[in-house]
């Protein structure tokens, strides 16, 4: 089984919506994904309000998510750890204990060759349009992780 960790910093906007996207479009027998934040400071909470409501929106439940930090561990049971910033891609990066580790770690929007930036905004400050413009940015990253991981590249 193909393990994938998505992280942002709180784990409550940004990386539930990468967990559910991604989720929805690989194979649940083939492929786990999770995700995780880089600061404790949502733990156990659900995600915002506005990422379940822009995830129904779109057809996909993620209510019952619950909000974790990222660990060290993590580097052993993922395979992939997709990274919503370069913030978080250093937070994660600093907890690394190899050049193995390190490899795993990827900006989630460098999968998407038209994107117009390598980061995912945090919406947690903005209005519903910032909502649902980060599940756009997910989403077509998502594609484009789910082609290249049901393709074996």
């Amino acid at each position: 089984m193909t393990t994938i960790l998505m992280v942002c910093l709180g784990n409550i906007c940004r990386s539930p919506l990468a967990e559910g996207i991604l989720k929805s479009k690989l194979p649940s027998e083939d492929f786990f994904v999770d995700s995780a934040g880089t600061s404790g400071y949502h733990e156990g909470e659900k995600p915002d309000l506005r990422s379940i409501e822009v995830a129904l929106k779109n057809g996909l439940d993620i209510s019952k998510q619950k909000s974790r930090r990222f660990i060290v561990e993590d580097f052993e049971t993922y395979d992939y750890i997709y990274v919503m910033d370069h913030s978080n891609y250093n937070d994660v990066v600093h907890l690394a204990r190899n050049t193995s580790d390190t490899n795993k770690v990827k900006l989630i929007l460098e999968h998407t060759p038209d994107a117009y930036t390598l980061e995912v905004p945090d919406p947690y400050y903005g209005g519903n349009r910032g909502f649902d413009n980060v599940y756009e940015l997910l989403d077509n990253a998502c594609n484009q992780i789910a082609i290249a991981l049901t393709c074996g590249e």
